[in-house]
């Protein structure tokens, strides 16, 4: 049986141990934090993240903690906007509440895999095994390790060092998650306004709403996060439509918003050795601006899992993986900064259906 170390316990990582235990892996989870938890607020799933969690067995969980939105672009004073000529699943996903998708993951893999309040601090790569090392100086032996520690991650940094993660210098993303109320149910979610400036609501399950506002070029942050989300979604609130955007963020408690500086992981030299390799935000960590990191995260797993199972050794098959996820993101980077630099509504609507329609029609169907 093969003995795998996956570090970082969030969704990425969590669908990764329940993958590999499909094809026979003996799995440990290693976590840094003190329990399991979600960085975040809601996340996109597509059809392309929702098929591995049918295959390990969650995708009807996963569907009834969600909440479906069929997704319109709106410019700044609400008029609704759509690419012509696009299938409709272009446009359709399913929102879910980031924290219950990790707890349902938990515990699908098995509580009992995972070790908490655990810093991975490096490895050392043996023939035929790898020796994870941890804070304290103890060693873990494993025949496999995966890095699936996000965008800070610390398997990255032994395995290229020099690889930190980089900031998307003035892109700041700020979002909560509150008690649905009187706004319309069918969200807004994405409205493009001046300043380089998005955002919107989006129910993510029943009885709860997100709100999230982005800006590609911030400038100076003056305030608390809540003055500093506000003043970002005014320009997606013009002529008195989304007040209630605006009312939601007013309402929203200071400690609750979620502020973030945008990290980019920038393109590794390599993702896997012999004996070790990374996954999801570790390898390739994104601007969510293209509301589809999380999901292709997920399809990084169903290739790995496939590929680990066809073997004909670990080594070849971390190998084919690199190789296959390497050349889709190339394509990923391509769409995002398309969509980053797009003019107006009209423009990141038909970049954003071009984008979406090709992420699900290439994607991995095994």
């Amino acid at each position: 049986m093969t003995r795998t170390v996956i570090v970082g316990a969030g969704l990425v990582g969590l669908t990764t141990a329940a993958a590999l235990r499909l094809i026979g892996h003996e799995v440990t989870v290693l976590e840094h934090a003190p329990r399991v938890r979600a960085a975040g607020a809601g996340i996109s799933l597509w059809p392309n993240a929702l098929r591995e969690f049918d295959a390990i067995g969650v995708g009807a969980e996963v569907r009834g903690m969600g909440s479906a939105v069929d997704a319109w672009f709106y410019d700044a004073t609400g008029r609704p906007i759509r690419a012509a000529g696009y299938d409709p699943a272009a446009y359709q996903l399913l929102m879910v509440p980031r924290a219950g998708l990790n707890d349902l993951l938990a515990d699908a893999v098995g509580r009992h895999r995972i070790r908490l309040g655990t810093h991975v601090t490096g490895f050392t790569e043996h023939d035929p095994h790898v020796d994870v090392h941890l804070a304290g100086g103890a060693r873990l032996r494993a025949d496999l390790l995966i890095g699936a520690d996000g965008v800070y991650s610390d398997v990255r940094a032994a395995l290229a060092p020099g690889s930190a993660a980089v900031e998307h210098v003035g892109h700041y993303a700020w979002r909560a998650v509150l008690p649905s109320g009187a706004e319309r149910p069918e969200g807004t979610m994405v409205t493009i306004g001046p300043g380089r400036t998005r955002g919107g609501y989006t129910r993510v399950a029943r009885g709860q709403t997100m709100w999230w506002v982005g800006q590609f070029d911030a400038g100076e942050l003056v305030g608390g996060k809540r003055d500093r989300a506000l003043r970002r979604a005014r320009n997606v609130a013009a002529s008195g439509w989304h007040d209630e955007l605006l009312e939601m963020i007013a309402a929203t408690p200071e400690d609750t918003i979620l502020e973030n500086q945008i990290m980019l992981v920038p393109e590794l030299p390599q993702w896997t050795t012999d004996r070790v390799a990374l996954i999801g935000d570790a390898a390739h960590g994104l601007s969510p601006h293209i509301a589809a990191g999380g999901a292709l995260g997920i399809e990084d797993v169903g290739v790995l899992r496939a590929e680990l199972a066809a073997g004909p050794d670990t080594a070849t098959a971390l190998a084919r993986y690199e190789h296959t996820r390497r050349a889709r993101f190339a394509r990923v980077r391509e769409h995002a900064t398309a969509i980053e630099f797009a003019d107006g509504a009209a423009e990141s609507a038909e970049r954003y259906a071009a984008f979406s329609q090709w992420m699900l029609t290439t994607a991995p169907t095994g």
